[in-house]
């Protein structure tokens, strides 16, 4: 027989006068609150206040929660306030107590610090509802038991920047998950993490609100395909939030631009909180992530435009911007935070808000609902069959599942069988896919085959000290890199000091140190010659261009270095590129003008001076890779030109202009592309014959005019890699038809740890492998050179006892 709470009360109030202590008032009243509901045929339920709980209180309540399985209390709800001084461990040992009759768990504003958080995280709570509002966790790895957890709520929680891959594992019945005003932003790793959960239904990451008259709305999480609610649920989840209107039906009503334009429409000033911009973070694991708020950079246009896809006209609002510039896909720097809709004179404020960075990646929504294909409801919004149809279509076109377009996972063992027996298919028409003749074909297959295993490829940092050398500093600061062209052990980089250091970067040892003895500045300049392997050209910022042999350069001898194996060639003012040509004749220079400079690398001297060529500076000059005399200009004029030396450059053999200035500018290694990358992601492929555009890969832009973006190619021509400096990720696209294959997310540890991408280049030796220069956002703070392998995961870490992944700005490429 159960145990009345008139029992229990008096249990209670006995173990307190063995203890010695005052009966908790807060207590008594939840024990009394629970009779009368019991009495009124409710849900007789107890609620623990844990901010109305001292220390003093724990033993005595702890035996209460042990009796509470037995007794008649049917659910207990467990809230706790911003002043809690209880003690976090034993507030999670009176929790644990309550055991299969743990309702709600409601943390918000959470004070109990870390140890806290990694015993809830690692052993688990059986609740059903858990609340965790403002934690301190960088990288969610939630590893206990929630076998019972429906509804998790991490809204708020400014720290969260990604999960570990097995975050969700312990959560099979969880239905709604809620992650708005978190600093997730990387689309594959989240969708690899929740798609372990098997019963999800509604996620959030965004508030869609819809107010009638400024008042509130209501409707229900339990949504049916058919966008009806079921009322009838015995066990209905907590209610996330949600819209009284499908305002998606507004449009299918009148689908026409103008229609929308006439009657639909008026701007509302952007709403945004900035309440938790000042919480301090903390971590698990000892590290943690600032973040650059991309409310800020964004605004909201791009959850919106998301919400309504096909609203790409150019019918100007009568209100305060232009139709084109919110709606297009292609254009995101507007800020629009509510719309107001007026149906029949009834006025409906839709306002999205407290957005994670992720709402703001494009096609953001298509691409949730294609991959989580159980999802009910995403950001409050209902998601319909014609929802999931758009979803299908947009993911295909803008997104690809695994490398090469291969449309399914194989595993490695399958296609080695294959590959002895000599059969295989060809997965789809694509004209960089080989044949199966092919001797790439099953080196290809393998690469698709391991990419496609896991979101979270393994990160090395590139640990190179100069202490290797005797050098009292402890660490190199690298400023530009590059890969040798023909030793695929060999990697060169120039330094913030000066340094030209050559690494053996297999073995992460110093092949090569050349001092920079006072002559050299910021080294942004470096290009290996290709008939000559072992030279290499160095050029600084101060307009120091200087020719090193790696294997005549003396080592250090009594503590100094002298000049030997080194040629000297005149400065050239501020200097920001140099290149040399395919058959190391000739280098290029250019840098802070308009002129670039031409030197004959046999005699040590410069041939010409171009001046003019540009409008402003020309950050990056390149010569072709296999045509000794075409080279290719870019300029932050907003021009890439492109000249032959064999006609005296004159006049460039054609002009391409971006948007935006030019950053920087690369051949393909056959020569037959140009890949142009203007600032703030304004990445293009040009047909290197003539100038035309061949692809634009629409990576979405920021609104910084200071967010320099680098491009390069990886696996031959077949993908290409873009990073940018007022960001944290590396984006990978085909270079055939422009879908995104995957991000990459630099993370370091410690304080302080916010990164962004200075340079990157692909490894010319390993498929889907490439290295990345990244340096912190706090000035004092290192560079760092980060060796990325996508072919395996981070996992390999660890197995192999590897240090973690630790992780200025427009100059050079």
């Amino acid at each position: 027989m159960a145990i009345d709470i008139p029992t229990l009360k008096e249990r209670y109030i006995q173990t307190c006068r063995r203890n010695g202590v005052l009966p908790n008032n807060a207590i008594l009243s939840g024990l009394l609150k629970a009779e009368v509901k019991k009495f009124c045929y409710e849900t007789c339920s107890l609620e623990i206040f844990l901010h109305h709980l001292k220390d003093i209180d724990f033993y005595s309540l702890f035996g209460l929660c042990l009796e509470l399985d037995a007794s008649e209390i049917e659910a207990v709800d467990v809230h706790n306030g911003s002043s809690c001084i209880l003690n976090g461990e034993y507030a999670l040992e009176l929790m644990r107590a309550i055991n299969k009759k743990l309702r709600v768990v409601d943390l918000k504003k959470l004070s109990f610090g870390k140890d806290f958080l990694r015993d809830l995280s690692q052993r688990g709570l059986p609740c059903q509802a858990l609340t965790l509002t403002f934690t301190h966790i960088r990288k969610l790895n939630m590893k206990g038991e929630f076998m019972q957890l429906h509804t998790l709520n991490l809204d708020f929680s400014s720290s969260i920047t990604s999960f570990h891959e097995d975050c969700f594992t312990c959560m099979p019945n969880l239905k709604n998950l809620s992650l708005c005003e978190t600093r997730i932003s990387n689309l594959w790793t989240t969708i690899a993490a929740l798609s372990k959960l098997p019963s999800l239904v509604e996620l959030r990451f965004q508030n869609w609100l819809c107010c009638k008259d400024s008042g509130a709305c209501s409707a229900s999480s339990s949504v049916n395909s058919d966008n009806t609610t079921d009322s009838s649920d015995p066990n209905p989840v907590p209610y996330f939030g949600g819209l009284s209107v499908d305002i998606r039906e507004l449009i299918d009503h009148n689908p026409s631009v103008e229609g929308v334009s006439r009657n639909l429409f008026s701007l509302n000033e952007l709403i945004m909180d900035h309440e938790i911009q000042g919480v301090l973070e903390d971590s698990l694991d000892d590290s943690e992530t600032e973040y650059s708020t991309h409310q800020q950079q964004y605004g909201y246009v791009e959850p919106l435009s998301n919400v309504f896809p096909r609203w790409n006209g150019g019918v100007h609002l009568q209100n305060e911007a232009s139709f084109d510039t919110l709606w297009n896909q292609n254009e995101e720097e507007s800020s629009v935070g509510a719309l107001t809709t007026h149906i029949e004179d009834v006025s409906l404020k839709y306002i999205s808000n407290h957005a994670s960075p992720i709402c703001f990646e494009k096609h953001y929504r298509e691409y949730m609902i294609a991959s989580l294909t159980h999802l009910k409801v995403l950001d409050n919004l209902p998601i319909r069959k014609v929802d999931k149809e758009r979803a299908t279509i947009t993911y295909s076109e803008h997104f690809e599942h695994l490398p090469y377009r291969r449309k399914h996972k194989e595993s490695v063992v399958s296609i080695l069988q294959k590959r002895e027996i000599k059969s295989g298919h060809i997965p789809g028409r694509n004209s960089s896919y080989p044949s199966r003749n092919s001797q790439h074909f099953y080196t290809k297959s393998l690469c698709a085959a391991k990419v496609g295993s896991s979101a979270w490829p393994f990160l090395h940092p590139l640990s190179i000290l100069g202490t290797d050398m005797g050098d009292e500093r402890t660490n190199f600061r690298p400023r530009q890199f590059e890969y040798h062209p023909s030793d695929s052990s060999l990697m060169v980089f120039g330094t913030l000091d000066g340094e030209v250091v050559v690494v053996n970067h297999e073995k992460e040892a110093i092949v090569n140190y050349i001092p920079s003895l006072g002559a050299m500045n910021s080294v942004l300049g470096l290009c290996w010659l290709k008939m000559c392997p072992t030279k290499l050209i160095a050029g600084s910022d101060n307009g120091s261009l200087k020719l090193y042999d790696i294997h005549s350069t003396p080592q250090r001898i009594m503590g100094t270095y002298n000049g030997a194996g080194s040629v000297t060639f005149d400065e050239f003012d501020q200097l920001t590129s140099v290149h040399v040509n395919s058959t190391d004749e000739f280098f290029l220079a250019s840098g802070y003008s308009r002129n670039v400079a031409l030197y004959d690398i046999g005699s040590g001297r410069r041939l010409h001076m171009f001046t003019d060529m540009h409008r402003e500076h020309i950050n990056v000059v390149k010569f072709a890779n296999h045509s000794p005399s075409i080279f290719a200009t870019s300029s932050f004029d907003q021009d890439v030109k492109m000249w032959d030396l064999r006609q005296k450059p004159l006049r460039p053999c054609y002009t391409a202009s971006s948007s935006r200035g030019n950053v920087m500018v690369c051949f393909s290694p056959d020569d037959h592309f140009l890949l142009v990358s203007a600032v703030d992601n304004e990445v293009r492929q040009l047909l290197a014959v003539d100038g035309r555009l061949h692809l634009n890969f629409g990576i979405a832009h920021t609104g910084s005019s200071q967010n320099y973006t680098r491009s390069y190619y990886m696996n031959g021509r077949d993908y290409i890699i873009s990073g940018s400096c007022d960001e944290h990720v590396v984006r990978i696209c085909c270079a055939q038809t422009g879908r995104r294959l995957r991000d990459i997310s630099l993370e370091g540890r410690g304080p302080g740890t916010s990164m962004y991408v200075q340079s990157l280049r692909g490894d010319p030796f390993r498929e889907f492998n490439m290295s990345i220069l990244a340096a912190y956002m706090r000035p004092s703070s290192r560079s760092e050179i980060f060796k990325v392998n996508m072919l395996l995961s981070s996992d390999y870490a660890s197995e192999c006892n590897s240090q973690q992944s630790r992780p200025i700005n427009s100059m050079g490429g």
